[in-house]
């Protein structure tokens, strides 16, 4: 596999996903499961701990997080507690570095009166008021006050993750959205998503066995941005070499929900999007007032698994794409008949490992179900772009005026300007993740992908319109009719 991660934490979970994978696939993992730990224990270039006892105690719950982790936990995110130990969590702090100035610019920026000066004329902070915004820290010109914050706590934008008394950082559930940006920054690796990727498998097995369904592959647009060392038609051909029949683009199912989302928004004068999970529970949590507001459209990826299934009743749809949410999603009972498992990009990666499939090597297979319209979801402002063709599309003339934000920061703001009407907008695109999807947590490599991608892969669509689309996914051959199956 030709994949540089950023960091050795995401080789780490790689080579432990790729051993479960390649022993649940040959049948061998619960002889071989003890051992597993043993075997993915850090070389002497990424040892990571103080001893490899503690490193293998950490390898073997990786592994059950790898096997779908704690049922009784009905949160999609794990801490492995050994594994959070050595972060700081002493929040905004004075630095040497402060000369006791008498601009006192950190103490005019602080909204909560928590900075102080003493005898030696330097800044000092109160804790018991201190809410560790940050604004003193921008403010002071000698970069004196720094933010010692957890990784994990300065990814998340609504407060859902902090430490415990001993030290150890704690998910609040009743805030917490799964978007996973916390376990994409966590240096140590201590959070981690759970994987279903052993679902997956018992699908593609069932498929070789020839059990009587077929499956298919929904991919999400965003997948053009990943697997840089392959064109994106041989990772449709590698999809098809590890068991699917067939692979569908997400975005087939994002023209679906451009057209509807159109409609709905047309006739309730103001909405907000619905197709990221993590951004439709966080209305729905911290908005309450807000919760009708959302669309009532199912997201691409349940729309275009619900046609899927509509046409061939042997279906079994999963998705891949970059997002830890879309796992959470598949939980809603009105999502849960229309999509049979979600994997990320780094779990479709094991599997083309776990297979020995060589991408690079493969023959080309087409991908050009989607228009460029329905492929730009993937990235922030897409689905706003998409609204407006579809709105003129079906002869409205409603204008939409859309405020599109990424990242739950800048949501919070949009919504809280809806909450008090005061929302230069008509329609809220929201997204959880920075820059929308292709800033998610699962993707091959964290760092921010270059949007230009995804148009460029956008302007590649041969269908122009939404509707051709529409059009070209019905009369799709790859897709079993209902009068096929009569």
């Amino acid at each position: 596999m030709k994949i540089k991660y950023d960091t050795l934490v995401q080789e780490l979970k790689f080579r432990i996903l790729l051993e479960v994978a390649q022993d649940y696939w040959d049948g061998t993992l619960d002889e071989k499961k003890n051992k597993i730990p043993k075997m993915i224990s850090p070389g002497p270039k990424s040892k990571m701990r103080c001893c490899i006892y503690k490193e293998r105690e950490i390898a073997r719950e990786r592994v059950e997080l790898a096997l779908g982790g704690d049922k009784s936990n009905p949160n999609l995110l794990e801490v492995i507690e050994a594994a959070c130990d050595s972060c700081p969590f002493s929040g905004i702090e004075v630095t040497d570095l402060c000369r006791g100035c008498l601009a006192h610019r950190c103490a005019q920026s602080c909204h909560r009166n928590a900075i102080s000066f003493g005898p030696d004329l330097r800044a000092h902070i109160d804790k018991s008021l201190c809410v560790n915004c940050g604004l003193c820290a921008k403010a002071c010109p000698f970069q004196a006050i720094t933010n010692r914050r957890r990784p994990c706590e300065q990814a998340c934008k609504i407060n859902a993750i902090h430490p415990r008394e001993d030290g150890i950082s704690e998910i609040d559930e009743e805030k917490c959205t799964r978007c996973g940006q916390c376990s994409a920054a966590c240096p140590f690796g201590a959070i981690v998503d759970k994987s279903f990727i052993t679902n997956c498998i018992d699908i593609l097995k069932g498929s070789e066995e020839g059990k009587a369904y077929r499956t298919y592959l929904i991919a999400a647009p965003s997948i053009s941005s990943q697997f840089d060392w392959a064109k994106l038609t041989q990772i449709i051909t590698g999809c098809k070499e590890i068991g699917f029949t067939n692979v569908i683009e997400a975005a087939v199912g994002a023209d679906l929900v451009a057209m509807n989302e159109a409609a709905e928004l047309a006739e309730k004068g103001f909405a907000t999007s619905s197709c990221c999970p993590a951004f439709v529970r966080y209305v729905k949590q911290a908005y309450p007032t807000l919760a009708s507001k959302v669309s009532n459209n199912l997201s691409p990826m349940a729309a275009i698994g619900k046609y899927i299934k509509s046409t061939d009743p042997t279906a079994k749809c999963v998705f891949v794409g970059p997002c830890i949410a879309k796992k959470m999603e598949i939980q809603d009972p009105d999502v849960a008949p229309y999509i049979d498992c979600v994997i990320t990009f780094e779990e479709l990666a094991v599997l083309f490992e776990a297979r020995h499939v060589d991408l690079a090597s493969l023959p080309e297979s087409p991908l050009d179900n989607a228009s460029y319209f329905g492929r730009i979801f993937a990235r922030a402002g897409g689905l706003s772009e998409a609204v407006k063709e579809a709105l003129t599309e079906l002869g409205s003339d409603f204008e939409v005026k859309p405020v599109a934000v990424n990242g739950l920061d800048q949501c919070r703001m949009a919504l809280n300007q809806a909450k008090i009407g005061k929302l230069q907008g008509n329609f809220i695109e929201g997204m959880a993740c920075p820059g929308g999807c292709i800033g998610g947590p699962s993707c091959l490599l964290h760092e921010m992908r270059d949007a230009a991608q995804v148009d460029k892969y956008g302007k590649e669509s041969k269908e122009q319109t939404i509707r051709g689309a529409i059009d070209a996914i019905m009369a799709d051959p790859r897709i079993a009719t209902k009068h096929e199956e009569e």
